[in-house]
């Protein structure tokens, strides 16, 4: 007969790190199914295979949950986007547009839920600039536009929100057409290259960037005499 001891060696171990994250995972998939109005304490216990008590210990009420939950979509965000990068060293990293917007459309593809509810939340707030995402890529933002890199007088906001809004967006009318992840990767590349050139074309000094290679966006600072030939053609 086992001894008391050899019991309690043999009982698995709380986690509750990785309960609380198995938590707010199934919390996420249930808010962007349902809606905030959808989301319980007691629906998503049932749903993640987590005793209700161990529900309510973590998030006592389901406005904690919900805003834990919208929290913890903004943070694996950054995670995914920027890596361990916190705001404050933002400036530390070297400024790679084709790396942010790969980041971004590759994530929104095969994360399209997380993506919808980081958008609602953001509609809904009226603290945006304390959403941990936001804050990290506005900062981002904030210094493409203060370098020698980036056009003049750039609305550094409205810039930020329409790249978001459409990187966002794109996933739920691709996904419809693209099944396979090799589908989905396309359809993310083709965010990514057409997001670097409405930014070659706008906010972005072209001729700083001679190494995006993006269809239809020529990689030299000027017009050779041939393609200067070609256009007066079509001009006549």
């Amino acid at each position: 007969m086992a001894s008391t001891e050899d019991r309690t060696a043999q009982k698995p171990r709380r986690d509750p790190e990785r309960t609380r994250e198995a938590i707010l995972e199934v919390a996420a998939k249930l808010l962007a199914r349902d809606g905030p109005e959808g989301l319980s304490v007691s629906q998503v216990a049932k749903v993640a295979g987590v005793n209700r008590g161990t529900a309510y210990h973590h998030f006592q009420t389901r406005e904690q949950l919900l805003k834990d939950t919208t929290t913890w979509v903004s943070e694996r965000l950054c995670k995914e986007v920027f890596g361990n990068l916190e705001p404050d060293d933002v400036q530390e990293v070297p400024l790679d547009p084709r790396a942010l917007s790969e980041n971004l459309a590759n994530f929104a593809m095969e994360n399209p839920e997380l993506g919808r509810i980081w958008l609602a939340t953001m509609l809904r707030s009226t603290r945006r600039a304390s959403d941990p995402f936001w804050k990290l890529y506005k900062n981002h933002i904030d210094r493409f536009a203060e370098s020698e890199l980036a056009q003049p007088d750039i609305d550094r906001e409205v810039h930020a929100a329409v790249m978001l809004f459409g990187v966002f967006l794109w996933p739920v009318w691709a996904r419809a057409g693209a099944q396979s992840a090799r589908e989905r990767q396309t359809m993310a590349k083709r965010f990514s290259d057409e997001a670097l050139r409405f930014a070659l074309h706008g906010s972005m000094r072209k001729e700083m960037f001679p190494e995006l290679d993006v269809p239809g966006v020529p990689a030299q600072t000027s017009l050779g005499p041939k393609v200067r030939t070609v256009a007066r053609k079509r001009a006549g």
